[in-house]
């Protein structure tokens, strides 16, 4: 049983910066690959990126690539998501998900829930 709680979320203008954080409880999240998805108004929800367990590894979807990074720190329990160069279409609210690598949000057995990131034009 794993609870995750993001937060970070706010009002950016267009090419600022944010970053995001997930912290999960429990002392097993070392043993679950972590995910990054997020629901845009009107749109269903979308991959973001994917960390395995150790964070030596990261896949991202080709909408963010060069301008987010996941990472982790298992000592923490918590997971980043850095945002920079943040566009209009950014805006979604932003999800944190516990489970198997992979850029299915039906490989993920745990869910936070949510934080809004809003970019400005």
């Amino acid at each position: 049983q794993v609870q995750l709680v993001e937060s970070g979320g706010g009002l950016v203008q267009a090419g600022g910066s944010l970053r995001l954080s997930c912290a999960a409880s429990g002392r097993s999240f070392s043993t679950y690959a972590m995910g990054w998805f997020r629901r845009a108004p009107g749109k269903e929800r979308e991959f973001v990126a994917t960390i395995n367990r150790s964070g030596k590894s990261t896949i991202y979807a080709d909408s963010v690539k060069g301008r987010f990074t996941c990472s982790r720190d298992n000592a923490k329990n918590t997971v980043y998501l850095q945002m920079d160069s943040l566009k209009p279409e950014d805006t979604a609210v932003y999800y944190c998900a516990a489970g198997g690598a992979s850029t299915l949000s039906s490989m993920y057995a745990y869910w936070g829930q949510g934080t809004q990131v809003t970019v400005s034009s």
